[in-house]
């Protein structure tokens, strides 16, 4: 039996205790690569470490997979997967755009997620048969956009660079066939495609931590998510979400045409 949603509750609660108070504060910052610049902050660390002691807690016998303190039991039938900052550069940007990921797996499958904005005062969630948003104090189900053509779509990845030199040509035919491509929001803008106010993300070089959280946000909304050539999104890669299966067959079309 799934958890009740209030397990993804007081997750939220506990992560932004850490997270929040640190937001827009001077805070120090490692990079994880002497190659490039991977940043991660105490507000990671720290809201990682108060969401794997409450998943200890009740669910003793659980896996996780975490960004930054390891992996536990991932031959496990439930495994949490966790992001306590997805957006660590917009984080210490003071951008708005991050949020805490967090997703559950039963047998390699996502079947519950949460992406929660504190500072914006969002929480996305999502469990079978639903998805909602909770803003203001109201709750709101989620629904994608249907019906929308490739020439008409509004398109979003986190930054142009995360493609490498065979990704890049791929990836430039979608965005030069749709309406309007913006940049930045993480995992802000796979919630907006469950939201119904943007149509699609493309990106590659992902986590599983960078996607558990979403699947289920997405495609409990209606839409549809996986790697490149169609395969499912658990292990990230490279990845698209799409508002409709119709937007998605043509964009796959389009990354995996010579």
């Amino acid at each position: 039996m799934l958890p009740d949603i209030t397990v993804l509750d007081a997750i939220a609660e506990a992560a932004a205790a850490e997270t929040l108070p640190r937001f827009r504060m001077p805070v120090a910052i490692d990079n994880k690569h002497a190659a490039g610049f991977d940043p991660v902050t105490e507000a990671d660390r720290a809201a990682e470490k108060a969401i794997r002691q409450i998943i200890a807690e009740r669910f003793p016998d659980h896996g996780i997979l975490g960004e930054e303190h390891g992996d536990v039991g991932l031959d496990r039938d439930y495994v949490w997967v966790i992001d306590p900052i997805d957006g660590t550069r917009a984080f210490i940007s003071g951008l708005p755009v991050w949020g805490t990921l967090v997703g559950l797996y039963h047998k390699g499958k996502a079947v519950m997620g949460m992406m929660d904005q504190p500072f914006t005062g969002e929480r996305f969630i999502a469990r079978p048969g639903e998805a909602m948003v909770r803003r203001n104090g109201t709750t709101s189900r989620l629904s994608t956009r249907q019906g929308v053509p490739l020439d008409q779509a509004i398109m979003m990845t986190t930054s142009p660079k995360i493609f490498s030199e065979a990704h890049e040509p791929r990836y430039k035919r979608v965005e030069d066939s749709v309406r309007l491509a913006r940049y930045g929001c993480d995992c802000y803008a796979y919630a907006m495609v469950a939201s119904g106010y943007i149509d699609l993300v493309v990106e590659a070089d992902l986590k599983a931590y960078d996607v558990g959280g979403l699947i289920p946000l997405v495609e409990e909304a209606g839409g549809v998510m996986t790697t490149w050539s169609g395969g499912r999104p658990e292990m990230g890669g490279t990845i698209v979400a799409s508002g409709s299966a119709a937007l998605h067959e043509t964009v796959l079309d389009l990354l995996n045409r010579n």
